[in-house]
C-alpha cells in the first residue's frame, strides 16, 4: 500500500526561508524521507527538522500501487 503526501516543509524566518511544499508518493515516512534526503536540492543543514513535518504530512491512502516519487516539488 502506498500513500500520496503532501508535505508543507518550511523554516521559517529569522532562521532561515528555506522550504516549500512537496508531494510524493511512498509507502511509508521512512521511505519519504529517504527521497527526499536523495533530492539534489535537499539543504541538509535542516534535515533534522523534516522527519516531524513527514510525519504530520497529510497522506491520502492510493487506490493503485504506484512508483514512489517526488512528484511536485516547490522549494526556494
Amino acid at each position: 500500500m502506498k500513500y500520496m503526501y503532501v508535505v508543507d516543509y518550511w523554516v521559517p524566518f529569522p532562521s532561515s526561508e528555506y522550504g516549500g511544499l512537496i508531494t510524493l508518493i511512498a509507502e511509508n515516512d521512512a521511505e519519504a524521507l529517504e527521497l527526499l534526503s536523495d533530492e539534489e536540492s535537499f539543504n541538509e543543514d535542516y534535515g533534522h527538522l523534516i522527519m516531524e513535518k513527514i510525519i504530520t504530512a497529510t497522506k491520502l491512502e492510493l487506490a493503485n500501487d504506484y512508483e514512489s516519487g517526488i512528484i511536485e516539488a516547490f522549494c526556494t
